[in-house]
């Protein structure tokens, strides 16, 4: 069977763009680089462009795919495989990936995200980040330069402070439009995300340091001494040696987790 089956047309309401470009299918795989101890788990497998180089190289595989039409185009490809290949017919923003864990190996992650979940499937994914060694997801670019940004940057925000909170975030390449069937209206790139063992500036408490962020950016034109106010005063910012009349995108993850630590002390 070929990258692009012509038997199963894209369905919009999936975000469906397959991709199809050999020598990108390469290079994401080089990106990857796939071993056959590993656990190797995809997302969104599609017509298995990037699922076929893998199986080749590790010769085991999860796939977690939404579309049911596409779940036995995958099993009848890749019956050879036996059990070392299995389709989860799941919607990936609901499943438990804990349940994919059976012995000591961490999971490596891949998937070609649909533009209109990639954020909270990101977020949701970020929950299992214990169980993970790395994920490797073809996004929007304009997700991407989110995730990787840093301070000042104008695509600096809540998404780029809580993955960077968790993992190393490295932004990889691009990907054109023309790599996929049909051909998006936007460039796509390939990011790179990986759990801390330890985290860098690990909060006090996990939901207050959240909870800050979310609300630092409720309004990003405003500053903390305005969006903070419900939670923290601009005395206690400045005892702290935060200015607050910055706007949320100067502040780095630790200045973040210094405010959050100083709400937790608070709360006792």
């Amino acid at each position: 069977m070929s990258k692009h089956d012509a038997g199963h047309k894209a369905r919009k309401r999936f975000g469906q763009n397959f991709l199809q470009d050999e020598s990108i299918i390469r290079r994401i795989i080089r990106a990857i680089n796939p071993k056959p101890e590993q656990h190797m788990v995809e997302i969104g497998p599609g017509l298995g462009a990037l699922t076929e180089e893998i199986l080749d190289l590790t010769g085991a595989l999860d796939a977690i795919e939404l579309d049911r039409d596409l779940v036995p185009i995958l099993r009848t490809k890749f019956f050879n495989y036996g059990d070392q290949f299995t389709v989860h017919e799941a919607d990936a923003m609901r499943f438990d990936f804990q349940q994919l864990i059976q012995d000591d190996r961490p999971l490596r992650i891949i998937g070609n995200l649909p533009y209109n979940i990639s954020t909270q499937l990101i977020f949701h994914l970020l929950s299992h980040s214990h169980i993970i060694e790395d994920m490797h997801f073809m996004l929007q670019k304009e997700v991407v330069l989110r995730l990787a940004a840093g301070p000042g940057e104008n695509n600096y925000g809540r998404l780029g402070i809580m993955a960077q909170y968790y993992c190393k975030v490295e932004n990889l390449f691009l990907v054109p439009p023309g790599a996929f069937h049909p051909a998006p209206k936007v460039d796509s790139a390939i990011v790179r995300l990986v759990p801390y063992k330890t985290l860098p500036y690990p909060a006090k408490d996990h939901k207050l340091f959240q909870q800050v962020v979310r609300t630092a950016f409720g309004q990003r034109r405003k500053t903390l001494r305005n969006n903070l106010k419900e939670l923290i005063d601009s005395d206690a910012l400045e005892r702290i040696g935060i200015d607050p009349n910055l706007r949320p995108e100067r502040l780095s993850l630790a200045d973040f987790v210094k405010i959050s630590d100083y709400l937790a002390d608070l709360k006792g």
